[in-house]
């Protein structure tokens, strides 16, 4: 798949997931295999006012091409602003939200909210097109509700106006992450627009995606809450879907090594107090599945040091 000068095996993005893919979290993917990595959504206005946190989350520094920031407004010239800002601290793809389900972000006319504004959707669009250099991108829903599904004219409009790839989360808003993503939609788009459609929802296993592309003919995968404490789950699904193969699920051993390894990121990028409270739910996520979970995410909720939280790690390692 080609994405403006890049060429792009199958590709397995990782999701855009807002307080869960900051650098820390992308590195880990990386460095256990993953190879599309995209930004936790960004702010255009809090990026245009130079916020200090967004231009932390803004942090590319040592990461591989492409580097994809993703960013969500509804106002189209403060979104080419943002964009060109985003470019300048290295992004090689701007990705745009249109699919971001929660209220603080509808209610700003941002997000999901666009699904029910499609000229407001088209016009952000096409003003971060006009300018920039680089490949733009969009990320949506199928529309607001079941009666509402706008994903095939949405999808046509963004397509005219240069965007070059769609991702399409096969949910309404108002499902948020619940039910079932609905595939034959992402069927329906793909076949009516000739850019990379990228399918999104309910890929938790390698074989999932197999039949996302199956069922579907999109271009590629995404994966958002199936990584969460699962980074390994990015290059195993690449490996599927490339050479038909199933890798086996990492060992205990591995999975707590790197869940160390992910600490030790998070605290070097954002010290030892937000460092802790950040790794907690990861940890958390990390230890999904093994004996005594239930009674170990107690004990990691309750860890108020980074010391406490490694030794209960690294006594699960053994």
């Amino acid at each position: 798949m080609k994405l403006g000068s890049y060429q792009l095996e199958v590709p397995v993005f990782l999701a855009p997931l807002a307080g869960v893919t900051d650098k820390a979290f992308r590195e880990t993917v990386c460095a256990v295999g993953g190879k599309y990595v995209w930004t936790e959504m960004i702010s255009d206005k809090a990026l245009t006012y130079h916020n200090s946190r967004t231009l932390n989350m803004l942090d590319l520094s040592g990461e591989t091409e492409p580097r994809i920031v993703q960013l969500f407004g509804s106002d189209p010239e403060t979104m080419a602003r943002a964009a060109l800002l985003a470019i300048e601290c290295s992004a090689n793809v701007i990705d745009i939200n249109m699919g971001c389900p929660t209220q603080k972000i509808v209610k700003n006319g941002e997000g999901a909210s666009l699904l029910r504004d499609l000229p407001r959707a088209q016009a952000i669009a096409a003003a971060v097109v006009r300018a920039v250099n680089v490949p733009v991108t969009v990320k949506i829903r199928l529309g607001w509700n079941d009666d509402e599904i706008v994903a095939i004219e949405l999808a046509k409009g963004l397509e005219s106006v240069g965007v070059q790839m769609l991702t399409v989360h096969a949910r309404t808003r108002e499902q948020f992450y619940a039910g079932h993503a609905d595939w034959e939609w992402i069927r329906r788009v793909k076949k009516e627009i000739c850019i990379p459609v990228i399918g999104n929802g309910d890929v938790f296993k390698p074989e999932d995606a197999g039949r996302l592309i199956e069922q579907t003919g999109c271009d590629g995968v995404m994966i958002g809450r199936g990584a969460l404490g699962n980074p390994w789950l990015i290059p195993r699904t690449q490996h599927f879907l490339m050479y038909g193969k199933v890798l086996p699920e990492p060992l205990i051993e591995d999975r707590m090594q790197v869940a160390l390894q992910h600490f030790d990121r998070v605290l070097r990028y954002k010290g030892e107090r937000i460092g802790l409270n950040e790794m907690r739910k990861h940890a958390v996520w990390y230890i999904k599945g093994i004996k005594k979970a239930a009674q170990l995410r107690d004990e990691i909720m309750q860890t108020r040091s980074p010391e406490a939280l490694r030794r209960i790690i690294s006594e699960i390692l053994g």
